[in-house]
């Protein structure tokens, strides 16, 4: 098993743990960041897991009818507040690798009695997802998960329509860190490891093929060296 594999196992057992009891993944305050209190209030209680490290949907300004992803979608509480906004008439599609938590993303949403919401099985770097059928790609916190960031981007430019926005949160640093931390699996799985340079973040969602690129929020760069960004980009027309 390679490097990439190998993380990539520490990650879905650490979350399927998580599924079962959860906890807050970056252990500081940066989780919980972003959330509006009225969106919270309509859903259920349990289903804020603290995995987050932003808002997207708050930023993405998403409108009625449109067809959302959400990147590593985990208890599915960014997509059920999607769904909030696109309203019947849309669709918001959350993609996980973690089995147990798209079995509790699948009960919150029966809970909920919502039909324009669906959860897929597939890793965000194989995108289970038709070309450019998605008006909108967010993700919270899970990029730094993924073993190769640029896979990630351009399967999210892959499955957006010209136009489409990619809007996610995510950690971040000020430089590149040791080895030993960028290859510890449980720095990784604490949202740490997999964290690279913010500017190398944001060259490889340019690399990918995305124009508009920008840094919507920083939360934690007084405190460094790992801090949270929310960022948006447009897939060209």
């Amino acid at each position: 098993m390679d490097q990439g594999e190998t993380l990539r196992e520490a990650v879905r057992a650490h979350y399927s743990a998580k599924a079962e009891a959860p906890s807050a993944c970056c252990e500081t305050d940066l989780c919980h960041k972003g959330y509006q209190p009225e969106a919270l209030a309509a859903l259920p209680e349990g289903i804020e897991m603290g995995l987050g490290c932003g808002s997207p949907t708050a930023w993405a300004q998403l409108r009625p009818g449109e067809i959302v992803v959400d990147l590593g979608s985990g208890g599915g509480l960014d997509v059920f507040l999607a769904a909030q906004r696109v309203g019947p008439a849309g669709r918001v599609i959350g993609v996980d690798m973690t089995k147990a938590m798209l079995a509790r993303a699948q009960t919150s949403a029966d809970r909920l009695g919502l039909k324009n919401v669906e959860f897929r099985h597939g890793l965000i770097e194989a995108l289970p997802l038709d070309d450019a059928s998605a008006d909108v790609i967010l993700s919270n916190c899970v990029v730094n998960l993924a073993p190769d960031k640029g896979a990630v981007f351009r399967e999210a430019l892959r499955v957006l329509k010209p136009g489409g926005q990619l809007v996610i949160s995510d950690m971040v640093t000020l430089a590149e860190l040791p080895k030993e931390i960028r290859q510890d699996p449980e720095m990784w799985v604490s949202c740490i490891g997999g964290a690279i340079p913010e500017k190398d973040y944001l060259e490889a969602i340019r690399i990918a093929g995305f124009a508009g690129v920008e840094i919507l929020e920083r939360n934690g760069l007084e405190r460094g060296p790992v801090y949270s960004v929310t960022v948006r980009a447009t897939k060209p027309r």
